[in-house]
């Protein structure tokens, strides 16, 4: 399995990081689209900050041209009826393989944050929950849940109470909040509780978002 590449902002330096967010780009994006959010959370706690790049592949539905993908995306009509399990399983493996070196560094998996947006919120959803450990809190935004198969349920029973936040525009034209929607209500059937916040926007993210996702991290790091 090759390691993925990562891009580490520490927002206070100087100080020792209270915790880690693993943070994961969207399709065809790379691990610095979501630098630049990092200042503007303008956090009070020290937090170190994970950006990895997915890697290369073809996408199916570019016809085939290479891009940065966490997994192939077959079919833009219905995100659920055909997915890439082989392709969400080995990113997912790899993203445990970054939790697992935080992990070695000193942190404790309650102080480790996994955070996507749209294909990388796919991943965050099932490494997250998915994981053999509780982490200290799951982000989502504007993002699904393809397929529940490829759930651990014998995880998830350990997930009662962890933080999650889940952040949609409503006017997405390409992750429907139909899908968003969806994904919530597996949470609810899985018995696990969730922060919901929408936005008047479309495939993006909005200042108003960005607040909320600092209050709530700091609500986790409090």
């Amino acid at each position: 399995m090759n390691k993925l590449e990562t891009k580490v902002i520490l927002n206070k330096p100087a100080e020792k990081p209270l915790g880690a967010v693993i943070w994961l780009h969207g399709l065809g994006a790379d691990y610095n689209d979501f630098v630049p959010i990092v200042p503007e959370l303008r956090l009070p706690v020290s937090l170190k900050f994970v950006f990895p790049n997915a890697p290369v592949i073809p996408v199916t539905i570019n016809n085939g041209f290479q891009m940065r993908a966490w997994y192939d995306i077959l079919d833009m009509g219905d995100l659920h009826r055909e997915v890439d399990e082989r392709g969400i399983l080995a990113s997912i493996s790899q993203i445990n393989q970054l939790i697992e070196e935080l992990v070695a560094e000193g942190f404790s998996y309650e102080q480790i944050v996994i955070a996507g947006f749209s294909q990388g919120g796919v991943i965050s959803y099932y490494s997250g929950l998915n994981c053999a450990n509780k982490l200290a809190g799951m982000l989502i935004l504007s993002s699904y849940l393809p397929d529940i198969s490829l759930l651990d349920l014998a995880q998830i029973k350990n997930k009662v109470g962890l933080p999650i936040l889940i952040c949609h525009g409503n006017q997405d034209p390409v992750v429907s909040m139909a899908y968003a929607k969806k994904a919530t209500e597996h949470l609810q059937q899985l018995g696990l509780n969730y922060e919901w916040h929408e936005y008047p926007m479309q495939h993006s993210v909005c200042y108003d978002e960005i607040q909320a996702i600092s209050h709530w991290l700091q609500k986790i790091y409090a």
